[in-house]
């Protein structure tokens, strides 16, 4: 007894200290009982003697997380389900609620891991009955046991293959679901007919536990898929076959229905959800048709009601999965269906005043209005289908339901906060999501629609165009953002959904006739002197969406010729008569936004990106650079003409934009045109290379080189073949090459200055579309690779020498990843033969590497592993030097070599699949380097071979732990790459046989007597047919004996 008392004390202090030296003490004296199976007995002791419910979780969790972790012994396992079960009907009331879930939670995990190895496994839903039968307290436990179970079942459980996870899965849907969903929907019609129940607190809790259960067993994975089905994306249920006859019984629907009625909201919400879900239920369900218009009568009827009294919709989340249950309808059901219906016609009226009503409130149903726009937008789509005499009636609400939705949006600025975050113009997620839905509405009864904003626009221009007074300017420019947001998107859907005919381009054209006709007083009289103004801003962002969706509708040469209505009247209301002018218009709106916002970053940005979309695309780039406009650009690009140059704010965008410019300049495919054009860049590099090595570190000149390298970066993204390359290549080397040296050398310690230059660098040696490829006979390759080796070697060595900084990435590690990834597109850019520096004894290569490896071994391995571009760029290059020069590698000192090594095997531990297969090929090249040199040879000869045999004899341990790892993680985790992996595995069984059985061994150790024999079974087909040898037959064989190994082996 003195010992369980002092193990509740220890309990206690464990849950409940403040101080965590004492938590971090009890923990790891308590830890035995978690990690060792002899102590499962004496946690069946606690609990049956413990009076603390901190003793009592002790024991259930550590319960817990041995049955998840630990392989035990079925009758382990069938004693601990036995226990727990009499457990919980004998104690279980008198426990503390978090005693209970965790003791359920540990039921529940066992019987899913045992659901196969024993036929009482599969009792559990019988047992969990029998507590239905009993008080009101053993009614909850039973209903908590029903509920973790389905949760169990339907979730992926740790140490449990997915695989696995899935037949169990199966299983119990097949088997035990229709079962409790049976028992589920029995206990609510009890509950709701027991008076008694219905009125107290715990009754409240049991409808709640009885719905929960229900909402689980309708969320349940059917299917395998992994969709999350309580998300809003989910589209039909795939109810089993099985479930026929108790969705077809009226009193499944009617039960929720009822529920929903007579529950306060937090638990008529649950209701909702299920009826939502049963909505879902996939058509092919049913027996016939009438069933399912039947079923569908029901759920019309059920929501009719609910409208008509508005009861529970005062509350905000009965309203949303309301607004979603409405949204379901169309989903799943036929227009055509839902027309023949009785009660249609009042439902579809109900459904309008609902949406009216909504679209009123929009400040409290903003998230909701989505799912009704939905259903609308879903209904006017489905009416060229519609067969028969029914009406619609559509016709009668949708055009109120987009004229009500856009004075709604006129509205919801009235009422704006401060916070920009709550402006629905500045949420471009929500924006979109109820967009998406309007243009199908709007083109339904487009004539009255588009007449409708026209009204409105027209006389806000007017107003806009006389207007001095800031306020009603600011409301104006809010309103018209609404506007060209709604008409950009009812352009879009142009390209999207088909829509054709004569009076729909002239519709366009008109309401496109206002935007355009709106951009040229935007940037006019006291307009003009407005870009700083937030609303200003939205509405040139809103111009800017428009630009982008006209153009993919009706610009290009294909959309002229089909597209003669709309310009045909843009011309008649516009003098727009064809493409050119609307693109000039375009660029011109373009240049104007460049010029004159400096400091609104998400302008510069977005127009940036439209441009970038028009200068990508080959017949689009041809139209720009016809353009005066677009040659203005090219030739005017200093921060006097366009200010955001010269901004901090703006550098990323400073990049874009003279990629944009390199790609309009390559379209013409000149050398003299580019050196004209690059004539403002050369004399920033003449005036920099001038000034004397003492004057050069001041700020103009460090402002200059970031400007210049992010210049030149984006010049350099916008080479994209061998000759635009060349002409960069020739412009730059070998008269500029220098500067890019003294810059790193004088500046390596300011990460603003070296960060551009070195990302410069990098997208300068990166062979893209095979840019970089050289004449037989030319050296280029060879002499850039000296000059990246001399910049690296700089940088490198300087940055070694600074002692440690605040920023550690930003100051240092930023640099080196980038260092490295530029020596590993050289590297792998196959336009350098590197035996040169061998044969002429050229240290360009060697130094490259040395430096490389010293910035890497000054990173502590935690670092490298927490920073994911510095990990993604230290196991890059380190599989490219394993492929391609892993002589270097194998020339190191021992410490460096075992560094190398074990950050390899950190790397196959890492969640990043992309990182493990590159150590994976990492450690394959290793490896067959040593079988081929060292294992298959009498003793190794050459100094490399020899290196090898040193390191491995200094670390014997090396590839036992890689090989190690690998196993563990093919055998009891779930990989996406076992292809990747399987590669070095057999390279290194080749190596020593004797460390693969005595690996095997162990593993087999380690796992469940009842199961060695039958494992050891799985390694022997592992090595089935395998000869000593790495040829790709040999490779594909084993690959595929380690998938069927893998399979086997982890079926329980």
């Amino acid at each position: 007894m003195e010992s369980l008392a002092h193990l509740e004390a220890l309990c206690e202090r464990l849950y409940n200290s403040q101080d965590s030296a004492e938590r971090a003490h009890a923990e790891n004296t308590l830890k035995c009982f978690s990690i060792n199976s002899s102590y499962i007995s004496q946690c069946q002791y606690i609990l049956d003697n413990a009076s603390t419910p901190y003793a009592l979780m002790l024991a259930s969790s550590s319960l817990l997380k041995q049955v998840t972790e630990q392989r035990l012994s079925l009758q382990t396992r069938l004693d601990i389900r036995n226990y727990l079960i009499n457990y919980l009907a004998t104690r279980g009331i008198d426990l503390e609620p978090f005693v209970t879930a965790s003791l359920i939670q540990l039921f529940c995990r066992v019987t899913k891991y045992g659901w196969f190895e024993d036929d009482i496994f599969r009792e559990v839903v019988k047992e969990s009955t029998r507590f239905l039968n009993q008080t009101e307290s053993h009614y909850a436990i039973g209903l908590k046991i029903l509920n973790q179970l389905v949760s169990e079942m339907n979730q992926p459980s740790p140490g449990l293959p997915s695989a696995q996870h899935r037949r169990v899965a199966c299983s119990f849907r097949d088997q035990s679901l229709l079962q409790v969903f049976q028992v589920c929907l029995t206990s609510m019609v009890q509950l709701k007919n027991d008076v008694t129940v219905s009125k107290n607190a715990a009754g409240s809790k049991l409808h709640e536990l009885a719905l929960a259960l229900s909402l689980k067993c309708l969320s349940f994975d059917f299917m395998g898929t992994t969709v999350d089905e309580s998300s809003d994306d989910f589209n039909t249920i795939q109810i089993p076959s099985s479930w026929k006859q108790v969705l077809e019984d009226q009193s499944t629907v009617q039960i929720f229905f009822d529920y929903y009625e007579i529950n306060k909201p937090n638990i008529s919400k649950e209701a909702l959800e299920c009826l939502v879900r049963l909505a879902s239920v996939r058509r092919s369900l049913f027996s016939n048709d009438t069933s399912r218009v039947k079923y569908l009568a029901h759920l019309m009827t059920g929501t009719k009601d609910i409208m008509q009294t508005g009861k529970g919709l005062a509350c905000h989340d009965n309203y949303h999965e309301f607004c979603r249950l409405l949204g379901r309808f169309k989903v799943n059901y036929q227009l055509s269906e839902l027309v023949n219906v009785e009660s249609y016609g009042d439902w579809i009226r109900l459904v309008a005043e609902f949406t009216l009503r909504s679209l009123q409130s929009w400040q409290w149903a903003s998230s909701s209005i989505y799912y009704l726009l939905g259903l609308w937008s879903r209904l006017v789509s489905s009416v060229p289908y519609l067969k028969g005499d029914t009406p619609s009636l559509l016709s009668d609400f949708v055009p109120e339901i987009v004229k009500s939705f856009i004075t709604s949006r006129f509205g919801s600025f009235q009422g704006e906060v401060s916070d920009l975050s709550e402006n629905p113009l500045d949420n471009v997620e929500l924006l979109q999501d109820q967009l998406d839905c309007l243009p199908n509405l709007c083109r339904f009864q487009y004539e009255s629609c588009s007449s409708y904003i026209m009204q409105i626009t027209d006389p806000l221009l007017q107003m806009y165009m006389e207007s001095a007074d800031p306020q009603v300017l600011a409301v104006v420019e809010t309103k018209f953002a609404w506007i060209v947001h709604i008409i950009a998107a009812i352009v879009k859907t142009k390209q999207l959904s088909g829509y054709s005919g004569e009076s729909q381009e002239i519709h366009d054209a008109e309401l496109s006739a206002r935007v355009l006709r709106l951009i040229n007083v935007t940037d006019s009289g006291l307009r003009s002197q407005r870009y700083a103004k937030t609303t200003k801003q939205r509405l040139d962002l809103a111009i800017l969406v428009f630009f982008q969706n006209f153009r993919k509708s009706y610009v290009g040469d294909q959309a002229i010729h089909s597209s003669k209505q709309l310009y045909t009247k843009l011309a008649e209301l516009l003098g727009l008569h064809d493409h050119l002018l609307i693109l000039n218009l375009i660029v011109g709106k373009i240049a104007t936004n460049l010029k004159f916002y400096r400091e609104s970053d998400g302008v510069i940005s977005q127009t940036l990106n439209l441009m970038l979309e028009m200068a990508s695309g080959y017949m689009t780039a041809k139209l720009l650079v016809k353009l005066d406009t677009t040659q203005l650009i090219i030739s005017n690009r200093n921060r006097e003409e366009f200010p955001f140059l010269g901004d901090y704010r703006c550098s990323r965008s400073r990049t874009t934009f003279y990629y944009i410019v390199g790609l309009l300049i390559f379209m013409e495919d000149s050398f003299l045109k580019f050196k004209a054009s690059m004539d403002p860049l050369l004399q920033v590099l003449l005036s920099l290379e001038l000034i004397p090595d003492a004057l050069f570190h001041t700020d103009d000149v460090k402002q200059a080189l970031i400007g210049l390298m992010r210049d030149l970066r984006g010049i350099a993204m916008a080479t994209s073949s061998r000759r635009t390359y060349g002409f960069l290549f020739d412009w730059l080397y070998p008269a500029h090459i220098p500067l890019l040296l003294k810059a790193i050398t004088i500046w390596a310690d300011t990460p603003e200055v070296t960060t551009p230059l070195l990302k410069f660098v990098a997208e300068f040696v990166l062979n893209k579309s095979q840019r970089l490829t050289f004449e037989t006979s030319s050296p280029c390759g060879i002499l850039l690779f000296r000059e990246v080796s001399k910049l690296i070697v700089a940088y490198g060595s300087r940055i070694l020498s600074l002692p440690n900084h605040v920023d550690m990435y930003q100051f240092k590690y930023k640099g080196v990843w980038i260092s490295l990834t530029i020596l590993s597109r050289a590297l792998a850019g196959n336009y350098v033969n590197f035996g040169v520096f061998e044969i002429y004894g050229d240290r360009a290569l060697a130094d490259a590497f040395d430096i490389a490896m010293r910035m890497t071994l000054s990173i502590p391995l935690a670092d490298i592993l927490s920073y994911r571009k510095l990990s993604g760029a230290y196991f890059t290059f380190l599989e490219i030097m394993m492929k391609n020069q892993i002589q270097l590698i194998l020339n190191l000192d021992s410490s460096s070599f075992t560094f190398i090594a074990g950050s390899l095997e950190s790397g196959l531990k890492v969640l990043d699949e992309n990182i493990k297969s590159q150590c994976a090929s990492a450690v394959d090249n290793l490896a067959t380097f040593y079988f081929e040199h060292i294992t298959t040879g009498e003793s190794p000869t050459t100094p490399v071979a020899l290196n090898l045999a040193q390191h491995l004899a200094d670390c014997p341990n090396i590839f036992l732990e890689i090989l190690k790892t690998l196993l563990e993680i093919v055998l009891f985790e779930d990989c996406g790459n076992q292809w990747s992996l399987s590669r070095p595995m057999l390279s290194m069984i080749l190596i020593s046989e004797e460390m693969f059985s005595n690996l095997r061994a162990q593993i087999l150790s380690s796992q469940p007597a009842d199961q060695q024999h039958r494992l050891s079974l799985c390694f022997d087909k592992l090595m089935a047919d395998i000869t000593r040898s790495l040829d790709q037959k040999n490779r594909d064989k084993f690959s595929h004996n380690l998938t069927r190994f893998r399979n086997e082996f982890r079926t329980r």
